[in-house]
């Protein structure tokens, strides 16, 4: 049997004059606002959704703030510029109590399932506060 995936499909429009709209609705952003912001801003939001996606299938909901940043210069391997160091810090208040091992699953979880962050090279460094607890 051949099991098919799942396919999503995502379009923006950028117009000469700097207008973008996503999926066909206008966005509004601010000059200063930069592609790279953009990335970062993608990866805390896919990072937050992929957690909470994993919450709710143990029947539990999460609620999440994120904070992305990393750094850009000239790659060694391919003397070209890109990140070289990203970074995703997640804040995590869970209404359920978990043990160690499942809290560690759920987190890994979330990192596995965030497709943005899948994508990136270097894979980003997650770091986890759960409950006001660092993990």
């Amino acid at each position: 049997m051949n099991i098919r995936a799942k396919h999503f499909d995502y379009w923006i429009s950028l117009e000469e004059g700097g207008a973008l709209s996503a999926d066909g609705h206008p966005l509004e952003l601010e000059d200063d606002v930069t592609a790279e912001h953009l990335l970062l801003a993608g990866l805390a939001r896919c990072s937050i959704s992929s957690l909470a996606y994993f919450a709710r299938q143990k029947g539990f909901d999460v609620h999440a703030s994120a904070h992305a940043s990393g750094t850009v210069t000239r790659r060694e391997e391919d003397d070209r510029y890109g990140f070289v160091n990203i970074e995703c810090k997640m804040d995590v208040r869970l209404e359920e109590e978990l043990s160690d091992d499942e809290l560690r699953s759920l987190v890994e979880s979330a990192e596995w399932g965030c497709f943005v962050g899948a994508s990136l090279k270097p894979a980003p460094r997650y770091r986890w506060r759960v409950n006001g607890r660092d993990l």
